[in-house]
Order: C-alpha cells, then structure tokens, then sequence
C-alpha cells in the first residue's frame, strides 16, 4: 500500500476494511483473536474489545494463525482463519464455510475470479475434494491454468488447526509458512478436505491501493442498489458515494456528485441537490440541501428547512421551516423555527481558544453580510440589519444595527467624477 497506515486500517465506504470483517465475524464466532503486526497500536486500539497478539517477524500466513494458537489454547470447537483484506465476506459465506466444516476434517473457501492472476489454485481430486493447494510462484504452467483459486479462509476443528499450524515449514519459493500447507498436512492423515466455492465479489482483496479502488467500487454499487430499492431516488447513481452506514428514507431525491460520510442520517421525502457533502448529521423530513452545501459533524436540519448554496453547517440546530439559502457559515448555533438566514452571514465561534455558542431566535431575521460573534442570542421574532457586526444580546421583537452610519455626498457621483477627471486632464494638457 506503501503507506503510514497499517493495510487492515484502509476505509472502505469510510470504515476501516477490518471493522468490515469484524462486523461480519461477531455475528458467528464466540471468540475472535486479531494477529497485528509490530508497533500497529492504532490497530489494536481499532479492533477492541477483541484479543490481539503480535507477530513480530513476518513469516507468512501460517506462522501468523500460529500466533493465535496460544490464545485459544482452552477453546474447543470450530476455529476459522480469516485475513483483513478481504473484509467483504458475510455472515451467510461464513455460516456455509463453518456447515462444509461438519462434513469434512477441513474447510476453505475458493472462488472462480474473471482473472485469476496470482492467487493461488486449488487442485481437486477426481471425487472434487481439495487434493492440494499451490501458491503461484511454486505452480507449473498447468498449475496455473485452473480457474478454481484459494481464499485464504480455512476452518477445522481446533485441536487438528493447532496440530497442522506447528507441522508447517517454509521449504518453498517464498521460504515462508503458508497456511495452505495445512491442506496436504490433513490429506496425509486421512482428513477429508472441502472447498466452499463464494462469489469473487466477497472474496476479491486488496494488497495495493488499486485493488481497494476496485473494493470501494464494487462496495458503492451495493450500497446505491440498496438505497434504490429502499425508496431513495438517484439522478446520476454512479457519481453518488455513500458511507457504510448511511441511512436514507424513503422518496428521497439525491442530485449528481453528492457524498456522505460517515454517520449521516436522513428522512423521508428530503432533497438533496448536486455536489453536497454531509456527514455526522441528521436531516429531517421534507427539508431541501444544496447545491453545494455542507453540512459537518453534529449538525442537525429541521423538518422543511432549506440550506442552500454554499452554506457550511457545523455542530448546527437547524428549526423546522428554517432557511439559509445563501452563502453562509453557520457553526456552533441553535436556530429557532422559522428563521431566515440572509446570505453572507456567519457564525464566529472561534476566538482563537475556545468555540461559543450562538442561539437564534424563532421567527428571527438575519439580513445579508451579518456578523454574529459568539457568544451571542438574538431573541425570538427579532430582525438583525444587513451588514450588522452583533456583539450583544439582541431583545427579541427588537432591530439590531451594528454598523457605520451611511453619508451621502452631493455632486460626487459619476458626473461629478467625470467633471473632475476632465479638468485633470486639460491642466496636464496646458
């Protein structure tokens, strides 16, 4: 991946790719150990509640299921090895995997990908058990020609995983231990050995950032599909990108090239116009975003409420019927029903040390150019002149102006101006 960040830690549909597989594995195994690599603490820190253990040298796949060994020392019953870039696997693929297990002494996973590429293949015998595995660089062109490929995921019965995990050595191209010789350990005692064939789309990994491209592909599809089928409107699908817990009700209208991060959740019948961006916030029903909103962490929209063009909402309480339709940042305030927002307006919540709070008021109004410095609360009903520096209470049902008073200055519009442009110019001319 070359990158600071570990692989297993790389979001997909903005969660990192092992919560994926963890979200999946908690809903079948009783007991889950993650194997991390040295000096990973985000990693570990990531994938609590959850046993870690470190691998220290980075010897191959079997040495590191061999590191779980320990932990599990007092479990009896099924264990299965799964492998963080592969983060798609579902529960139902797993349920199948740990049901092939009871009819054999070993169990993995393979898949019939479009391009086989390196993956390594699995050779079947002529009653269609698994006869062996062989990694591409140890493979023969023959080897290499079969469409069947291994998936990492193994499951047997504990004592028999243990067993074969410290049989393992590294006598092959890449002189490390494979996981996969634990396939021709269980055929030398007898072992029956099964494949349980799943979907590439489950099974696909991602070693480089080009095949995580490929999974977030394959994983924004999914998403859009299901929020279609769910009642939600797409104008142009394929440029929509939603996170992994995005919640959309139903006859929602989502314009192009809209993006939601994590945490976002919206109502039935909202409108969400072209190139928005929300993420960490609740949008309530009926309400309209954008174009080219944002709306960031801990902001909420009320019911009807309108946010326009280029309005940026943070940590912001958005009342029913509220409209800001127009140029503004609104962060760190509560605004109450039926308020109007003028355009250009902006909240100052930052000091340069601490964020405060503005309250707006119901029925307030807040003409263009406003500048509301926090801390601050004009009251309900009240009316804040366009151009307006506030720094006090406003009293609601009262009008604010905050401004430097206006001075006209007779016979110095554009005919006063050329006048004098013209006498200028005839003085350098004598």
């Amino acid at each position: 991946m070359r990158s600071a960040l570990p692989k297993a830690l790389h979001p997909l549909a903005g969660k990192p790719m092992i919560n994926h597989l963890l979200a999946a594995c908690e809903q079948v195994f009783e007991r889950i150990v993650v194997v991390v690599g040295p000096e990973m603490p985000a990693l570990e820190k990531a994938v609590a509640p959850h046993a870690t253990v470190v691998q220290a040298e980075r010897l191959g796949t079997g040495h590191a299921a061999r590191q779980a060994a320990p932990l599990l020392r007092d479990f009896s019953g099924d264990v299965a090895v799964l492998y963080a870039d592969n983060p798609l696997i579902s529960v139902p693929t797993i349920r199948r995997l740990i049901g092939k297990r009871d009819e054999a002494g070993l169990a993995l996973l393979a898949m019939r990908p479009a391009d086989p590429g390196r993956y390594g293949r699995v050779v079947l015998s002529p009653a269609g058990n698994v006869d062996r595995i062989v990694e591409w660089a140890d493979a023969s062109e023959v080897e290499r020609a079969i469409g069947l490929c291994n998936a990492g995921v193994v499951c047997a019965r504990d004592a028999d995983l243990f067993r074969w995990l410290d049989a393992i050595n590294d006598k092959n191209a890449k002189g490390e231990y494979y996981l996969t010789d634990i396939v021709g350990l269980a055929a030398a005692e007898g072992k029956r050995v099964v494949a349980e064939e799943a979907a590439e789309a489950e099974l696909a990994g991602a070693n480089s950032r080009a095949e995580l491209a490929l999974l977030e592909a394959g994983t924004q599809a999914r998403l859009r599909a299901a929020a279609m089928a769910g009642g939600a409107t797409m104008t142009a699908p394929e440029t929509v990108f939603l996170s992994w817990d995005t919640q959309l009700g139903e006859d929602v209208t989502i314009g192009p090239n809209v993006v939601f991060g994590p945490g976002v959740m919206v109502e039935n019948s909202v409108e969400i116009r072209a190139f928005s961006h929300l993420e960490g916030c609740t949008v309530r029903r009926g309400a309209i975003i954008g174009p080219f909103a944002r709306l960031r962490p801990g902001t909420e929209v009320g019911r009807a409420a309108h946010v326009g063009n280029f309005v940026e909402l943070k940590a912001a309480m958005l009342g029913e019927g509220v409209k800001a339709n127009h140029l503004s940042y609104l962060g760190d305030v509560k605004v109450g029903a039926g308020a109007n927002i003028g355009a250009g307006t902006i909240t100052c919540n930052y000091d340069g040390v601490s964020k405060h709070r503005t309250e707006i008021g119901t029925g307030a109004f807040v003409g263009s150019n406003t500048a509301l410095v926090a801390p601050v609360r004009v009251g309900d009903r009240a009316l804040v002149a366009a151009g307006s520096v506030i720094t006090e209470d406003v009293p609601e049902d009262a009008l604010a102006i905050a401004r430097g008073r206006q001075a006209n200055k007779p016979d110095r519009g554009f005919k006063g101006k050329q006048a004098a442009d013209k006498a200028i110019a005839m003085k350098e001319m004598s």
